[in-house]
């Protein structure tokens, strides 16, 4: 007989987008700079390469689909 709960899956859309750390923060890519970068200034741009860490309202549902990270 099979058991009831089912297997836990990582959902891959959620893989590719973030990435937990050694302590087990999550990060991130920001948003905005996709198009439009001829209206934002250099040090903006700039600023968008670097990561950003998920905020703590997000954190719960991000982890919820990454169960092996």
């Amino acid at each position: 007989m099979a058991s009831s709960t089912s297997k836990a899956k990582t959902r891959k859309a959620v893989a590719k987008r973030f990435k937990v750390t050694g302590t087990g923060k999550v990060l991130r890519r920001k948003q905005g700079k996709r198009h439009l970068l001829r209206t934002k200034n250099r040090k903006r741009k700039r600023n968008l390469r670097k990561v950003g860490l998920v905020a703590d309202a997000n954190l719960k549902a991000v982890r919820a689909n990454l169960p092996f990270a």
